[in-house]
């Protein structure tokens, strides 16, 4: 193992992770072998700390070792067990390269380097990674492996139907209940079933793995890596291109959280064309086609590339024009009108560092014609990081109670606590703000 930057903010990483896991400092130093006070020490960037201890913390902390600058130069998942004071002690460091909230935009949006037993696909090459497990998703985990019962398929386009509605509504809390079953029995439905039916189920089964995957990029859980991926798989085999490009654009979300940028854009861009010589309702074609470049323009913005934003947005624009009158581009989860257009171009604003250019949607686009409740919260978090990136405490302050009572669940994200905690942590006196970071998670109370 050696590092690859001595100049990465190690302690600025750690305690957005440790904020994130909500680990107390005894349970983190239990995990690594260091005492609460010797972890807080740690964490403030004055105590050496060994490569082997950092990557068991990294562990605990769900954090990927290159984000700490580690390199595992072996095939070995760990490298042997060490404990505090061993030999090749390094320091903490506590450079400026990023800034805490950037380090805590980098984990929470850019975190889940893998899925649990998932294929990581890159470029078209898959090198299979192992994360720890998260225990809130045990019970999708287990479907994830577990065969279950066929479910017919009236029942499951029913049960796939409510889940849908769910997600759109923001009730994530039910949705997590409900996919494990969707999942399993839909799988169980497609391997009993033969042609047509059998393509209805991939289809059904592509849909489950599209919501699993949309919840997990939410809650920056690493299962999103195994969702994606067999969202696609049983899309491609459904014959169906517009469960295709769905399919394709949460994988290419995952990618992008991983750091892999240009595979995911390219990924976007190339499904996106071959989808003009598709067969199926225009209108549905434009649509995905539009959240596919959308998607790829909101991606090639965080990696820092406005060229190709700034062109696919347009493109995406254009797109949307071609949508019959009439005739809404709804998808599954999302949908394409004019509205979804201002509402990305806010968020690609602020990815490329320039918020200002963000204002003008910002202030032009009424959330109420966003028609479902969690693109009116997506409207809600792009404000909220628009006015976060401009330093305006206030605006952004209202940005995140506007999201309490459109999608509640949406202020449980790990990346909107960042928002709220670092909202608490500024000079600003906004009423009602700790109370308000305590009833959403973002602070103990």
């Amino acid at each position: 193992m050696s590092r690859t930057n001595v100049d990465v903010d190690i302690p600025a990483i750690l305690r957005a992770a440790r904020a994130v896991k909500r680990a107390t400092l005894a349970e983190v130093g239990a995990h690594a072998g260091y005492s609460p006070s010797a972890m807080s020490r740690i964490l403030r960037g004055q105590m050496a700390v060994t490569d082997n201890a950092l990557l068991r913390i990294a562990e605990f902390l769900d954090v990927p070792p290159v984000h700490l600058g580690l390199r595992l130069d072996s095939p070995a998942r760990h490298a042997p067990a060490t404990v505090p004071g061993e030999p090749a002690a390094i320091r903490v460091t506590t450079g400026h390269q990023c800034s805490e909230d950037e380090v805590r935009r980098r984990i929470f949006l850019a975190a889940g380097a893998a899925g649990v037993g998932a294929a990581v696909i890159s470029a078209g090459q898959a090198d299979a990674e192992t994360v720890a497990t998260n225990p809130r998703i045990d019970s999708l985990e287990e479907a994830l492996f577990t065969p279950g019962a066929a479910v017919p398929l009236p029942d499951l386009t029913a049960t796939l139907t409510t889940a849908r509605a769910d997600f759109r509504a923001a009730r994530y809390s039910r949705l997590r209940r409900t996919l494990p079953t969707l999942i399993s029995g839909a799988e169980a439905a497609r391997d009993a079933s033969t042609g047509l039916a059998r393509e209805q189920a991939c289809a059904a089964v592509a849909r489950s793995y599209v919501l699993a995957t949309e919840l997990a990029v939410k809650e920056s859980s690493d299962y999103a890596w195994a969702t994606a991926d067999r969202a696609l798989t049983a899309a491609r085999a459904s014959g169906s291109p517009i469960a295709v490009g769905e399919a394709a654009r949460v994988l290419a979300i995952t990618m992008r959280r991983s750091g892999r940028i240009n595979s995911a854009v390219q990924l976007l861009t190339s499904t996106a064309n071959q989808l003009d010589s598709q067969a199926g309702r225009e209108e549905d074609v434009l649509a995905v086609r539009t959240t596919l470049l959308l998607t790829g323009a909101y991606t090639a913005a965080t990696g820092g590339d406005s060229h190709t934003a700034n062109d696919l947005v347009a493109e995406a624009e254009r797109t949307v024009g071609l949508i019959p009158a009439g005739r809404p581009g709804e998808l599954f989860t999302v949908e394409a009108t004019a509205e979804q257009v201002m509402l990305y171009r806010i968020g690609i604003a602020t990815a490329l560092n320039d918020p200002d250019a963000g204002v003008p949607h910002a202030r032009a686009l009424d959330p109420a014609r966003l028609p479902t409740r969690e693109r009116r919260a997506r409207f809600h978090t792009d404000t909220a990081r628009l006015w976060t990136a401009l330093g305006d405490n206030r605006r952004t302050y209202e940005a995140l109670q506007a999201m309490e009572r459109v999608a509640p669940e949406e202020l449980r994200r790990p990346s909107i606590r960042a928002v709220t905690v670092g909202l608490v942590h500024s000079p600003a006196r906004l009423p009602g703000l700790r109370a308000f970071a305590v009833r959403t998670g973002a602070l103990e109370g």
